[in-house]
């Protein structure tokens, strides 16, 4: 994958795409001034070079009754095992999110069930039987305060570093 520098114009493309990636090309167009064709190219050439990787449908969970949210850390036996551990862990689909991570657990799992039974059920009679899962600690999400989906610098924010100035 090459790097690709995103400009002002792909950096506004991408806030609308995130905001709605159902928004018409020619809808970003005329935001960005500029032709349709040129929007297509531009998206074209993000998806290439990994910038965007698709766009999806997002379903909320309580929709469909999963009204239990859940964090679960999971502590392995043996930390070099993790790739056999997350074959595992794929297998089950009330896992939407793994990380790998730093600090006393090795993976950072989020779950969605339909009650706590459900949770319950997940964790010890599956999760922990994973070979190389020597323990678990889960946190139930009370509230999900926001969700968004990454941040695309908007023209004038300060947070967002600017590409250095070639050195001459």
């Amino acid at each position: 994958m090459t790097a690709y520098h995103l400009d002002k114009t792909d950096q506004k493309i991408l806030s609308f795409l995130i905001k709605n990636a159902r928004m018409p090309f020619l809808e970003i167009a005329r935001e960005c001034g500029i032709s349709g064709a040129a929007i297509h190219q531009r998206v074209k050439k993000m998806e290439t070079s990994g910038v965007i990787q698709g766009s999806r449908l997002i379903v909320k969970p309580g929709a469909l009754g999963l009204s239990v949210c859940a964090f679960i850390s999971v502590t392995l036996t043996e930390n070099n095992r993790y790739k056999e551990v997350i074959s595992a862990l794929k297998s089950i689909p009330e896992i939407v999110e793994c990380h790998f991570v730093t600090g006393r657990s090795s993976l950072l799992l989020k779950v969605y069930c339909f009650d706590n039974d459900h949770l319950m059920e997940i964790i010890l009679n599956t999760i922990q039987n994973i070979p190389f899962i020597q323990s678990t600690d889960t946190m139930i999400s009370l509230d999900e305060s926001f969700e968004r989906q990454i941040w695309v610098n908007e023209y004038k924010s300060t947070s967002f570093r600017e590409p250095e100035a070639d050195a001459e």
